[in-house]
């Protein structure tokens, strides 16, 4: 049982300073959520946030935790979109972002070891002035932390050539539940002694340990890059582009698909024209020396397929990119929506796609589609006018990418178990029905719920569709072994 509220302030305010502990209103509610969707989740505010500054300072907090049984938060920039930043009944938060120190940049290795709290964006420049870069590019770049990554094991635009956060993590330095500090892995691209515990942690959304530490894997920084933009009359036929050019045994950095809702969508919050181009894009980089050649096959194939292929100059390359990463239309006022992080077979693609949209028609929503085609992640959302929905109906947030949007009043799920007749003919279970119908269509096709968010507190409601009875009984057991008590970041990852 949690030590009373008034017994954990004094124990931290005997512990920490001023600058480092807060208990002010205002923060305490800045930190009691994230980007993620609300419904589902009973918002707690936490008793108080700690920021540290040293692997001491969360040892102490750990150590506080422990000894007067309340449970831990940890958060970095709060980007999450899945609810895995969220607070608990009675706990503290310990905020990791002052932790933003690039410790070591060793070009020769090509590693660089730095604290949780390191922007994403910060630690590329720092590569970059070596010729090197960090692969992983969330949407949120520019202001997530590598901690953050590490937590949800993060994707990006870059992911299809050079794999996900867990790809670039060599090595870490965890507090685990008790206090105690380990190292795990080591900075050299091979190392296969005893169990692989880096990889366990990555991904692992702080439920095992606080990550203190990252070692990461540094890659070359190209000096040539070509961008595509093909446009396709049909979403099916550009996701079959996608396929064609993996038969070809090309493998772009990047290979990005908007559907014509999204770039509609773009083109009225950007003032960009995409939609007057085609209804589909797909937008593909290539990188290195072979770069023009792997183009030049890219763009032969997709004319094949009807498409309108263009060549960008460089300075509408980056345009077309930095619209990209706002692709899910954050703050759109006059729409309430859902959305999704599936991922499927890049064999499955054509079929999903194809089979979301009929979703999509048949409970009168409508779809939007952003996806890392390269590897078969996919970002769908449902929306409807916010007119549909009752003037009591309030405010809610939505998967995305990079931040928040307007949320969604509490809704209880909607499966597809339930006969079209009985479901209620609301705005609301119109989007649930659709969203639990996109999810189990990646599932049937041998997908995945979540392809880059991670699971949160939001994506619980699906993770027994997709996991037996017996890995999660293996991972419960796998959590009692870090965590016994169920301190760090509980109710979120696992079931």
């Amino acid at each position: 049982m949690s030590t009373s509220d008034d017994d954990v302030l004094e124990a931290l305010r005997s512990t920490f300073s001023p600058h480092t502990l807060t208990t002010d209103p205002a923060e305490l509610d800045a930190h009691a959520v994230d980007k993620g969707p609300l419904e589902h989740w009973q918002v707690h505010v936490p008793r108080a946030v700690v920021f540290a500054e040293s692997v001491e300072d969360v040892q102490t907090l750990v150590r506080l935790s422990a000894e007067h049984r309340f449970p831990l938060v940890t958060r970095g920039a709060g980007t999450s979109v899945s609810g895995g930043a969220n607070t608990t009944e009675g706990s503290v938060v310990l905020n990791l972002t002052r932790m933003n120190q690039i410790l070591a940049m060793r070009p020769e290795d090509e590693v660089a070891v730095v604290e949780p709290g390191v922007i994403n964006a910060d630690l590329n420049a720092a590569a970059a002035e070596h010729g090197l870069m960090y692969a992983p590019d969330p949407a949120s770049y520019r202001i997530s932390t590598i901690g953050g990554n590490v937590a949800t094991n993060a994707g990006g635009l870059r992911c299809a050539k050079y794999g996900v956060t867990r790809d670039s993590v060599l090595a870490l330095d965890v507090v685990l539940a008790d206090g105690t500090l380990i190292h795990t892995g080591q900075a050299t691209f091979k190392g296969v002694a005893g169990y692989d515990l880096t990889s366990l942690f990555v991904g692992s959304e702080g439920t095992l340990g606080i990550v203190v530490g990252v070692t990461v894997r540094l890659r070359h920084l190209s000096r040539h890059t070509e961008t595509i933009a093909a446009f396709f009359e049909e979403l099916t036929t550009a996701a079959q582009g996608v396929l064609e050019i993996g038969k070809a045994r090309v493998q772009p950095t990047i290979t990005e698909l908007l559907d014509r809702n999204t770039m509609l969508a773009l083109d009225q919050a950007q003032g960009s024209d995409l939609a007057g181009r085609g209804n589909t894009l797909l937008l593909i980089q290539t990188d290195g020396h072979g770069a023009a050649i792997e183009a030049e096959i890219i763009r032969e194939v997709l004319r094949g397929l009807g498409a309108t292929v263009s060549d960008p100059g460089s300075a509408e390359s980056e345009r077309l990119i930095e619209l990209r990463r706002h692709a899910r239309g954050d703050g759109i006022a006059t729409e309430v929506r859902v959305g999704e992080d599936v991922a499927v077979p890049r064999s499955k693609l054509v079929d999903y796609v194809r089979a979301i949209e009929d979703l999509a028609e048949e409970h009168q929503v409508q779809l939007k589609v952003v996806a890392h085609a390269g590897d078969g992640n996919l970002h769908p959302t449902f929306s409807v006018p916010s007119s549909e929905l009752s003037p009591e109906s309030g405010p809610e947030t939505s998967p995305d990418d990079d931040a928040g949007s307007p949320a969604l009043p509490e809704a209880a799920p909607v499966t597809l178990d339930a006969a079209e007749g009985d479901l209620p003919a609301s705005a609301m279970f119109r989007l649930h029905a659709a969203l639990d119908g996109s999810v189990r269509l990646a599932l049937e096709m041998g997908g995945t719920i979540t392809g880059e968010h991670g699971i949160g507190t939001y994506k619980l409601r699906w993770l027994d569709w997709e996991q037996s009875a017996e890995v999660i009984a293996l991972q419960r057991r796998i959590k009692d072994v870090f965590d016994p008590e169920y301190r760090l970041n509980p109710g979120r990852a696992i079931l």
